[in-house]
């Protein structure tokens, strides 16, 4: 069902389907109902009700799913609002991205939508609305999503990381997540910066064990420099893939993770007595994220030893026959209001894509901002024209990093691309995913405010 469809009343089809067996998630480690709810929690200033979860006074917990293996899901609203869930990163059919009105209708108050995908991919990813995502996002809504692959080497241990600020007032009670003055430049940062809900929480990990962290930057503007002290470790996958080109960070030259993207560590525990702590590196100074404490007897196994993970099956790129377009991410001169339906406006317009803000979710008639055959190779060329970084992420498909003009970029694959002021980064791909995806600024004030559209593989 494309985009056309649904303003020409085709949107009825869509249907809540049949109950799925209770064993369909006997291998997948993952539940056959996720429940979206308001819940309550303690974030560190007393307890805070009005959160959104899709756990009972708990944060989202980290869904594991298997490398080709079929997971369905039936997501139940229970919410007073309207909401979706996209599974970022994952190259699954466009009908079950989550995207409002471009793969389906929102998922209105006490009613359910069944999603059913097989991940081709193995890796860190996670999941989070895509209606009335500002507020459900700031409230909570971000989970980590782990896709196994059996062929991946064995840690001795696994820790999850999820990073997300909070926008409390002084009693502990939500404060208004956005702001016009945010939304107009880098976004509105938190005043509590938590790690699974938590503030610098501590972990144990096998002393001389080897471990994996799985770090997700989830919130809604901050990006986060970071580095680990107390342990020897490399980077070991970026954005879901497996990667040896990304350096070790120091506090010196930190690890950037933009809103969207995450990286896995692999780290070699120290013997007990030494803490090992994941701290971000800001301008003003460091700030403790996580730490973990070495426990038990040392188990002296060896970085060195560690196989690789298991890589991807990528596309083939064909850059002699590439075509390319080129997308300008700036302000926009105009300033109408977004139609983004059921799913929450600003009621205002800052940025834009080639000088065209987004006119929203709910707007009928809106084409792509380029349309892509089935198989083949394209560059991208992506423009940023503001003084603001925007983490540049694109739905369904995953792309290369080729080139900067301001800074040298290790050639990865990902789903997001991170523009600093002033920077053009050209990236590639092929266009094997059909389905019109989603193309957008993870600083979520930017998406909404107009730094949106779509991308047609046809």
């Amino acid at each position: 069902m494309d985009r056309r469809e649904f303003f020409l009343g085709g949107a009825a089809a869509l249907s809540v389907g049949a109950a799925w067996g209770s064993n369909a998630f006997a291998q997948q480690h993952a539940p056959t109902s996720i429940n979206i709810q308001h819940t309550s929690f303690d974030l560190g200033k007393g307890v805070t009700s009005g959160l959104v979860s899709t756990a009972s006074d708990a944060p989202p917990p980290v869904l594991r799913l298997h490398k080709k293996q079929t997971a369905r899901f039936r997501v139940n609203n229970q919410l007073d609002d309207y909401t979706t869930i996209h599974w970022h990163g994952l190259r699954i059919p466009n009908k079950m991205d989550g995207v409002p009105y471009l793969t389906q209708l929102p998922i209105e108050p006490g009613t359910s939508f069944d999603y059913e995908f097989t991940p081709p991919d193995s890796g860190t990813y996670w999941y989070h609305p895509h209606c009335q995502t500002m507020e459900q996002m700031a409230h909570g809504l971000t989970g980590i999503l782990v896709v196994e692959d059996d062929k991946d080497p064995q840690f001795d241990a696994e820790i999850a990381l999820n990073l997300k600020d909070f926008h409390l007032k002084s009693d502990g009670s939500l404060d208004t997540p956005y702001t016009k003055r945010g939304a107009a430049r880098g976004g509105t940062m938190g005043n509590v910066m938590t790690t699974n809900w938590l503030q610098s929480p501590a972990y144990d990990a096998p002393a001389g064990g080897l471990v994996r962290l799985r770090i997700a930057a989830t919130d809604t503007a901050r990006i986060y420099r970071l580095a680990l002290e107390g342990a020897k470790g490399k980077v070991v996958a970026m954005d879901g893939h497996a990667t040896d080109l990304i350096p070790w960070p120091t506090k010196d030259a930190p690890l950037i993770l933009a809103p969207g993207q995450r990286v896995d560590m692999a780290l070699q525990m120290p013997d007990k007595g030494t803490m090992v702590k994941l701290n971000h590196h800001a301008l003003s100074g460091h700030r403790p994220l996580a730490q973990l404490i070495p426990t038990g007897q040392n188990l002296k196994h060896q970085l060195e030893d560690l196989p690789s993970l298991t890589r991807n099956q990528l596309p083939d790129l064909d850059l002699s026959t590439a075509e390319t377009h080129e997308f300008l991410f700036g302000w926009t001169p105009e300033a109408d209001p977004q139609n983004n339906g059921w799913c929450g406006s600003f009621g205002y317009s800052f940025w834009s894509i080639n000088k065209k803000p987004w006119p929203g979710d709910a707007e009928p008639n809106v084409g792509p901002l380029a349309e892509m055959k089935l198989g083949k190779t394209y560059i991208l060329r992506l423009r940023n024209e503001s003084p603001n970084d925007h983490p540049i992420h694109l739905h369904g498909l995953v792309f290369k990093l080729l080139r900067s003009n301001k800074r040298d970029i290790p050639q990865i694959w990902t789903d997001t691309a991170h523009l600093l002021k002033d920077e053009t980064i050209e990236v590639a791909l092929v266009a094997d995913n059909l389905g019109d995806w989603a193309f957008h600024c993870h600083v979520i004030e930017h998406q909404k405010a107009g730094l949106a559209g779509y991308l047609s593989v046809v």
